[in-house]
């Protein structure tokens, strides 16, 4: 494995020392499905799930400017749009009900999201335990200036108690939970960031990285996270998953996204150009499996929800 070691840039300075477990909560944990034996398959998703928020990011981003800020009211909206997801998941209709389900951008009762706690309020329609990585946003940093096509997002208040952050919600335990925090650049009042996560599987232990990349930026900045996860991953010897959403929000992104990760041994089923984000008519493939030493039985993108601006992702892998 090649990587770019002297591209590093430090991560955010950001003091988890008062912070339980580094900013790692766990919940549900007694709903565990402790079960007997290896499972036959694994049922792998991805979802960027924005809060909960809806669909409309570009729509909803102009309408700020104008002193409109939709839906109203916000904590219902959230609630029901959680609700939506959570029988997605689990109804075996539109996709098969996830073994392993990361989030992106599930925020811990923030205003924009309505007060909840978006991986904790799923997990629990799903009857799953889970775990949150919280990105540990600065507080009281103003936002930079940033590009203005990608200036639609609804911000995090500087001053608001709550976070935002990745998540994994399992049917299986989850073991040796690590936070990797991302080298930054031009946001940073929101700091980016991955987790991993051990899960038993046969007679091998199967390392899954969850992550959260910056649109922001030239191609370089995303490449700088993407090996940062890359560098951890190579620690571990088994098989191996990196999923999530890599904001390749260009055909270019896409194609040197898929570059970077095949030069590392990590493959996809995936086709470049897959629509998995949307926005004022436009289609991206923001969102991502890359796999090593693991191979894939059908895969899919669950292009009917309208929770968030990202359309969930999933794949069923055995080891290879």
């Amino acid at each position: 494995m090649s990587l770019r070691k002297d591209r590093f840039v430090p991560s955010p300075l950001i003091d988890f020392a008062n912070r339980p477990n580094q900013g790692i909560e766990f919940g549900n944990q007694s709903r565990l499905n402790q079960t007997d034996g290896a499972p036959t398959r694994l049922i792998l998703a991805s979802y960027n799930i924005r809060y909960a928020v809806g669909s409309h990011l570009i729509p909803s981003g102009l309408a700020r400017r104008v002193g409109y800020n939709f839906p109203r009211p916000r904590a219902a909206a959230v609630r029901r749009n959680i609700e939506i997801a959570a029988r997605a998941f689990s109804d075996n209709r539109l996709l098969p009900p996830p073994d392993i389900l990361a989030l992106q951008e599930a925020d811990k009762e923030t205003a924009r999201a309505g007060g909840q706690h978006v991986a904790a309020r799923l997990a629990e329609r799903m009857n799953l335990p889970y775990v949150h990585v919280g990105a540990g946003l600065p507080r009281g940093v103003n936002p930079k200036q940033r590009e203005w096509w990608l200036n639609f997002e609804e911000q995090i208040g500087v001053d608001e108690e709550s976070d935002t952050g990745v998540a994994m919600l399992s049917r299986l335990p989850l073991e040796q939970i690590t936070r990797i925090d991302l080298p930054w650049h031009d946001c940073a009042w929101r700091p980016r960031l991955a987790m991993a996560a051990t899960i038993k599987y046969g007679e091998e232990d199967l390392r899954i990285f969850n992550v959260h990349m910056d649109p922001h930026g030239p191609l370089g900045n995303q490449h700088q996270q993407t090996e940062t996860v890359l560098q951890v991953a190579e620690r571990h010897e088994g098989p191996t998953v990196i999923l999530g959403d890599f904001n390749t929000l260009s055909t270019h992104k896409a194609i040197e996204i898929r570059k970077l990760m095949e030069s590392n041994d990590f493959f996809t089923p995936f086709p470049t150009k897959v629509a998995t984000w949307r926005g004022a008519g436009l289609r991206y493939h923001a969102d991502w499996i890359f796999v090593r030493g693991v191979r894939f039985s059908r895969w899919g993108v669950v292009k009917p929800l309208g929770v968030s601006d990202h359309w969930p992702i999933w794949a069923e892998v055995q080891i290879a």
